[in-house]
């Protein structure tokens, strides 16, 4: 199994800790917004004598909530397209599980969510990268590109739309254009659409794989309450297709696992009565860092980013050789006044090798003066750093 590059830095983050220095997480997409009052009260208020399995496909009440507030979203997706699972992580492993044998192939647009590499591992398959690069803003490569590297072992096309560790929004042609391709391969198209309503900017909007007509014996759509309720400790996700046969062979893996968890599931239940002023209190405040953030990047020298439509994250080009190094060091040897900066390495997001070295994933989940004070504090690390 691959290490995580997100997480695989945090002995050292420890350490610097037990120096007494201040340590700014930009390394994970941990939100600091509060969880819904709703969602915890419901656990707190919750009349449990035997903390019962739920059925493997989790509760049909939260099912059918899920389906009400999908419709609500345009989402055309019914009770029976839909199983709970324990996070997004599980959905995806349920998607790879039912979908692909031993040795068959999956192709990933990369720099991708470090861990696809480790679902795809457990799955026994073979991640097929295609590469995109900062300097179209990691847009999706040429549809010949994709082409080119299918075989008769390939199964899916995965994206992360909008995308970790990116932040790019697939346009409505570009999620067409794959559709295409994956309907004239006979191939699933999964989608992993976690930050599905961390849309920033008023031109864009989201276009799901569930709304392609035509193409809901490919579509996989992967879902969570993490980021969009930011529950991330509750673990709970859903797989989601029309395709009865997918669905059918992924409730053999939640049989398999028993149940998703019955109080997280109480929370992402009650989760799904949130206010619409919650989204849009919380959207107008990462759209604020968004652009905070790049703001500040953009002002030192060597630098290079571009401006995320989504998500929570951007890669950013620094002007070093080797990023893992450079992250290492800001934990290990290096402080500005007792404090530094913690940052994901994104040589791990790729899985071609070699790729991605001096480039690093920053989440701006922090508020924006600590944005503003970590990026200073990269400023002059890295000033430091290649003068030593």
């Amino acid at each position: 199994m691959p290490e995580s590059p997100i997480r695989k830095l945090a002995p050292y983050a420890e350490i610097a800790k037990k120096k007494g220095h201040k340590v700014y997480h930009l390394n994970i997409g941990q939100p600091d917004i509060k969880t819904p009052e709703i969602a915890l009260n419901a656990v707190k208020n919750a009349d449990i004598k035997v903390l019962e399995y739920s059925h493997s496909a989790g509760f049909e009440s939260y099912r059918n909530k899920l389906s009400a507030y999908y419709k609500s979203h345009e989402l055309p997706i019914n009770v029976a397209d839909i199983i709970i699972t324990t996070g997004g992580s599980e959905a995806l492993l349920f998607a790879m599980g039912s979908t692909m044998d031993t040795d068959d192939e999956i192709i990933i647009p990369e720099p991708f969510y470090a861990n696809y590499n480790g679902f795809s591992t457990a799955s026994g398959v073979k991640v097929v990268p295609v590469i995109s690069t900062i300097d179209d803003g990691f847009a999706l490569p040429p549809i010949n590109a994709f082409e080119k590297l299918i075989t008769p072992k390939t199964k899916a096309i995965l994206i992360c739309n909008p995308g970790n560790p990116t932040g790019y929004l697939y346009s409505q042609e570009e999620i067409l254009q794959l559709a295409e391709l994956v309907k004239k391969h006979d191939l699933f198209l999964i989608a992993d659409e976690v930050y599905r309503e961390f849309i920033y900017d008023k031109n864009d909007k989201h276009f799901s794989v569930m709304n392609v007509p035509g193409l809901e014996e490919n579509a996989i759509m992967i879902d969570s309450v993490s980021k969009r309720y930011s529950m991330c400790g509750a673990r709970i996700g859903c797989i989601v297709s029309k395709n009865k046969e997918v669905m059918a062979t992924a409730m053999k893996f939640a049989q398999a696992r028993l149940s998703p968890p019955t109080y997280a599931q109480i929370a992402s239940e009650a989760a799904l009565d949130t206010p619409q002023s919650y989204f849009d209190d919380v959207i107008e405040e990462y759209k604020e860092r968004r652009d905070t953030l790049i703001a500040e990047l953009q002002k030192i020298k060597g630098v290079k980013v571009t401006t995320p439509k989504g998500a929570f994250y951007c890669i950013a080009q620094l002007p070093v050789k080797n990023a893992d190094n450079f992250a290492q060091w800001l934990l290990e040897s290096y402080d500005n006044n007792k404090e530094t900066v913690m940052v994901a390495p994104a040589a791990g997001f790729y899985a071609t090798p070699n790729v991605g070295l001096n480039e690093v994933r920053i989440a701006y989940v922090l508020k924006k003066d600590d944005l503003i004070r970590s990026v200073a504090i990269l400023k002059d690390a890295l000033e430091v750093y290649n003068t030593k």
